[in-house]
């Protein structure tokens, strides 16, 4: 495979940024298996906006020559108060149900890496997380800590203003080419490739944002972020703390239905709508959508592009109704084998469900 189709399959889907793409060609021009790296806090159930679309864009990369790592990321979880600040039970949910969870959505061990952060910590990465916390200040500290999820001003104790320089510690502790994650993390991204040439690590990461997909009761405003965009983008993505503004990867039929039904969905407008970016997103890089409805409405059609799609959208021709209960029964076909998945193993379902109520 060219270096062109490679860097091709890691543009697919909602990727937004490559910093820098530059680089990410020369790494494809001397390795055929570059290193990756995706984090994530043990904090709940797995939605689609975390767990679908990580392994949507996964498979891509590896089809890339990529090699991933998803990165369980205990102690962070520990710091940001998740699961009833808990670690044991974090790490007992790290190992056995949010691993499951990605392995139900087709990532398979042998082909990803999983590691627990706090199973390879040591010495040599603590020292790491100091000096990189001596070569920044506090102030750059705090504008990274979006990265949890929180204003500048909810990050009141110690551990929180640490927590940026682990995450940047995991990446040369990792020795990752490629640091992936969200826009939300992008701060960080950005201060890790700062520190890697101070401090003389071997590799700088290239760093790869994705979309953050915005949750199903539209846009929200909390406070968190530098400016009104950011603001926007962290404060409306879909998030396991609203259970009804997301779509968990195991979720009954029934049930995605019913919050597809309560989404928000302006009639005619594609600005911050949460179910067309599903479409856009989750639809279209895979299939077309049948939309089924009464003759009296237009009768029955089928859409083969996001594009085809908006323009009836925008024109009226596509009512919210319609367009939520064909997305609903997408996502039901599509988020199938892991509904099975599950229905096996129900004892990990009631380890996060029991750890969540702390």
């Amino acid at each position: 495979m060219d270096i062109y189709t490679r860097i091709g399959l890691v543009k697919k889907g909602p990727i937004c940024e490559i910093v820098t793409e530059e680089e990410l060609m020369s790494l494809f021009e001397s390795s055929s298996s570059p290193t990756h790296y995706i984090g994530f806090e043990i904090s709940g159930k797995v939605h689609i906006g975390s767990g679908l679309l990580t392994a949507m864009l996964l498979k891509d990369f590896m089809k890339a020559g990529i090699r991933p790592t998803i990165f369980l990321a205990d102690y962070h979880a520990w710091i940001n108060g998740k699961l009833g600040g808990d670690l044991e039970k974090i790490q007992q949910v790290a190992k056995g149900y949010f691993k499951s969870a990605f392995l139900s959505l087709g990532l398979e061990e042998g082909k990803v890496r999983y590691v627990l952060a706090s199973e390879i910590y040591d010495a040599d990465y603590w020292k790491e997380v100091l000096r990189i916390s001596k070569d920044t200040s506090i102030s750059r500290m705090l504008r990274c800590t979006t990265i949890m999820g929180r204003s500048q001003k909810e990050a009141l104790d110690c551990a929180s203003v640490l927590y940026p320089a682990m995450q940047a510690a995991d990446m040369r502790l990792l020795d990752v080419d490629i640091a992936h994650a969200g826009m939300d993390q992008r701060k960080v991204h950005m201060l890790a490739r700062e520190i890697s040439s101070k401090h003389g690590w071997k590799k700088k990461p290239v760093a790869i944002h994705h979309a953050l997909l915005m949750g199903l009761n539209g846009p929200q405003r909390m406070g968190i972020g530098q400016d009104e965009k950011e603001d926007l983008e962290i404060s409306s993505k879909m998030s396991k703390s609203k259970p009804g503004s997301c779509i968990f990867i195991h979720d009954s039929e029934e049930e995605i239905r019913k919050k597809l039904k309560g989404a928000y969905c302006p009639e005619k407008s594609e600005e911050n709508n949460p179910v067309l970016e599903i479409c856009k997103h989750f639809v279209f890089p895979q299939a077309s959508l049948r939309v089924e409805r009464p003759a009296k409405f237009g009768g029955d059609a089928e859409f083969f592009s996001y594009s085809q799609l908006l323009e009836d959208y925008k024109a009226g021709k596509l009512h919210p109704a319609d367009l939520k209960n064909a997305v609903a029964g997408f996502l039901a076909k599509a988020l199938e084998p892991c509904r099975k998945h599950f229905e096996k193993r129900p004892e990990l379902l009631e380890q996060v469900e029991e750890a969540a109520k702390r």
